[in-house]
C-alpha cells in the first residue's frame, strides 16, 4: 500500500482537482478523498478544507458560466427547482453542494443571469459547510 502514501502537497493538489471535477463532469468522490487525506494528514485541516471548497466552488461556477452562455431562447423550464431559484435568487445556491440538484441550480442561476458574485459567495458557503462537516468525522478524537 506504499502507493497510498502521498505527500501533503501532492494530496492537496489532487484534492483541488477532484473537488473541481466532482462539481462538473464526474459524480462525487471529493468527500471521500478529503476524509482519507485528513486521516493521513490531520495537520493540514485548514488547507484541505480550503482546497476542497475552492475546487468545488470553481466547478459550480463553471456550471454557472455554461448556463450564462446558453441562449435565452433555449428552454430550460424543465430544470428542477428553477421556480425556486427565481423566487429565492442567489441564496438558493447554498444548496449547490447537493447531488444532482446542485448542478441544476448552478446552471439555472447562470441562465437566469443572476449576478455571479453573490452566486459564487453562496455556493462557497454551502460547500464549505458541507466539507467542514465531512472533515470533522475524519479527525481523530
Amino acid at each position: 500500500m506504499e502507493w497510498l502514501n502521498v505527500t501533503a502537497e501532492n494530496g492537496l493538489w489532487g484534492l483541488l482537482a477532484a473537488s473541481f471535477l466532482s462539481a462538473t463532469v464526474l459524480p462525487g468522490g471529493s468527500e471521500v478523498l478529503l476524509w482519507g487525506f485528513l486521516g493521513r494528514h490531520p495537520d493540514q485541516f485548514a488547507a484541505a478544507l480550503g482546497m476542497a471548497t475552492l475546487g468545488n466552488t470553481a466547478g459550480g461556477m463553471t456550471s454557472w458560466w455554461c448556463g450564462r452562455y446558453l441562449p435565452r431562447w433555449q428552454r430550460l423550464d424543465s430544470l428542477p427547482h428553477k421556480a425556486s431559484l427565481e423566487r429565492w435568487g442567489s441564496p438558493a445556491l447554498l444548496l449547490a453542494w447537493a447531488p444532482l440538484v446542485g448542478d441544476a441550480l448552478c446552471l439555472a442561476a447562470g441562465w437566469l443571469r443572476l449576478h455571479w458574485l453573490p452566486c459564487c459567495a453562496f455556493m462557497a458557503i454551502g460547500k464549505l459547510v458541507r466539507y467542514w462537516l465531512v472533515a470533522q468525522t475524519a479527525l481523530p478524537n
